[in-house]
């Protein structure tokens, strides 16, 4: 068996993996997406900074760029790579594949497209033994979209669905800036649908897609019609465009979908009523590619499948002054308190799914209002999710397949958990069996026999940054916010000046 690191360089979302420990690279320079703070607010000003500068990342890029095992498997994004053009070889740039498993190996460097690492990542974790997959996101290196149908062929859709492109422009026009899609995705339940923008939308992608700001731009009239019916016009344009290109490409009953689109919920929900299974994986994003790269050489270079763990981050170890105790916790959440929820490794991705969360109270109706003003200090029209026991989802939920990694956005049928369910009727649901994180089964469990509802609140864990990684920046983010709970592993900690200390519990992981 050969060993193999991988790396991914992308425009802002570097990452690695050995197999072991996913490496993504915010989780330690403490910038999302590696940009300084606020670096949005001056993205019109090119001269100061420019959140598509590849030099704010090109340490990172000339780090990651070293030869440690038998293979170095690499992916690149168009502008992840503008420093090191002249230590690649041509060959590499050029390839452009046909079929998912195509590769490009020379001199110990295995290398595979960006949507090619996109598919497998989804494909291989899926457990499906053929599969459709939908590659989808704003740039990569030789595509923007693609449709691997379950003989394994690429079927380009560049042209046909640059929505990663429309949904990051008009993030930028609408004042969320540069990688802000989630952001605009949460005005959707406020809008209505307007047909100007639509028959814009139509026009933008049917023309020449370019990266920066054109004159088409301007025909969007933000100020006439609103950012919230944009919002709304832009999804539907989006499922729109799903269904007439995607679904008449359909060869079996399951889909696995990956790429930045891939964390559009509505468009999730939409595709699990054409498939009979649907797979969306935790990372789907470029923070999780290159476990696909690394999936993608293990399978043609030593004819093995590798499938990732949802928790794959470093392990540590914090030793406190007061054990928790879970019921404790629980009635605490019960009683309106906000928790900090640190357990074992970090969650692969940019979705808490319970070892990096903040929990609260479903029922309450201004817990939404309290978290975004208190402690995650964002905008007030962003919803939270319900994470929810497995077996009682389709009590709350009008959705057919359980959701483990939230990727999702279904229907809400239940009018008891209002701190949860977005202005439109809507959740994004996470479904949690005990087999999948037991400890955060245990916390939900506790409240639902305290309350009669099986479901907690879960928001990532973070203040205007990166998901929290380490015990110390769980900590930061308790004593500066309004959290009135912090949980580290076994331990609680209740007050703001309690003495705190931790160590690094030893993970095997490579080291770069």
């Amino acid at each position: 068996m050969h060993k193999i690191f991988a790396v991914a360089l992308n425009l802002h979302d570097h990452n690695t993996y050995d197999g072991v420990y996913h490496n993504q690279r915010e989780r330690h320079t403490r910038f999302k997406h590696n940009l300084p703070y606020y670096a949005d607010a001056y993205s019109h000003q090119s001269d100061i900074l420019n959140t598509n500068d590849y030099r704010l990342n090109n340490e990172f890029v000339k780090e990651y760029w070293k030869k440690t095992d038998d293979i170095l498997a690499f992916t690149w994004t168009n502008g992840g790579i503008r420093m090191m053009k002249d230590q690649i070889d041509k060959e590499f740039l050029d390839f452009v594949p046909k079929k998912l498993f195509d590769f490009v190996i020379k001199d110990g460097v295995y290398y595979c497209d960006h949507h090619q690492s996109h598919a497998t990542y989804a494909y291989l974790n899926s457990g499906f033994s053929k599969s459709d997959i939908l590659a989808i996101d704003g740039i990569g290196a030789k595509f923007r979209c693609i449709f691997v149908d379950k003989d394994e062929n690429i079927i380009d859709l560049s042209k046909e669905l640059p929505i990663g492109w429309l949904w990051n422009t008009m993030s930028k026009l609408t004042g969320f800036g540069s990688l802000g899609a989630s952001k605009l995705m949460g005005l959707v339940g406020y809008g209505h649908f307007n047909q100007y923008y639509y028959d814009v939308f139509d026009v933008m992608v049917s023309g020449e897609i370019r990266e920066k700001n054109y004159d088409i731009h301007k025909m969007i009239k933000i100020g006439e019609y609103g950012k919230e019916s944009l919002a709304y016009t832009l999804q539907k344009f989006t499922i729109d465009k799903i269904k007439k290109h995607i679904y008449p490409l359909k060869t079996c009953d399951n889909l696995c979908i990956a790429g930045g689109v891939a964390y559009n919920g509505y468009m999730n929900e939409e595709f699990t009523k054409y498939y009979k299974n649907v797979f969306v994986p935790p990372a789907v994003g470029d923070e999780g590619q290159a476990i696909g790269v690394y999936q993608h050489a293990n399978i043609n270079v030593n004819n093995y499948i590798h499938k990732s763990e949802t928790f794959a981050g470093k392990e540590y170890e914090y030793i406190g002054e007061e054990k928790a105790d879970y019921k404790e916790i629980a009635q605490a959440i019960a009683d309106g308190k906000i928790v900090g929820w640190f357990q074992g490794k970090s969650e692969s991705g940019n979705r808490a799914l319970g070892n990096r969360s903040i929990l609260a109270d479903p029922r309450r109706k201004d817990i939404k209002d309290v978290i975004n003003h208190t402690i995650k200090m964002r905008q007030e029209f962003r919803p939270f999710a319900p994470a929810v026991l497995e077996e009682h989802y389709k009590e709350y939920f009008d959705t057919n397949c359980p959701s483990p990694y939230m990727s999702r956005i279904c229907k809400v049928k239940s009018n008891k958990i209002p701190g949860v369910t977005h202005v439109d009727g809507t959740a994004r649901i996470q479904t949690v069996n005990k087999k999948f994180n037991e400890k955060f089964y245990n916390i939900i469990n506790e409240f639902y026999k305290i309350t009669g509802i099986p479901m907690l609140l879960n928001t990532s864990f973070n203040c205007k940054e990166p998901i929290v990684e380490e015990p110390r920046h769980a900590i930061r983010t308790f004593k500066r916010t309004d959290l009135d709970l912090l949980v580290i592993n076994d331990y609680v900690i209740r007050g703001k000046n309690e003495h705190i200390w931790f160590t690094r519990k030893k993970t095997p992981c490579k080291k770069i």
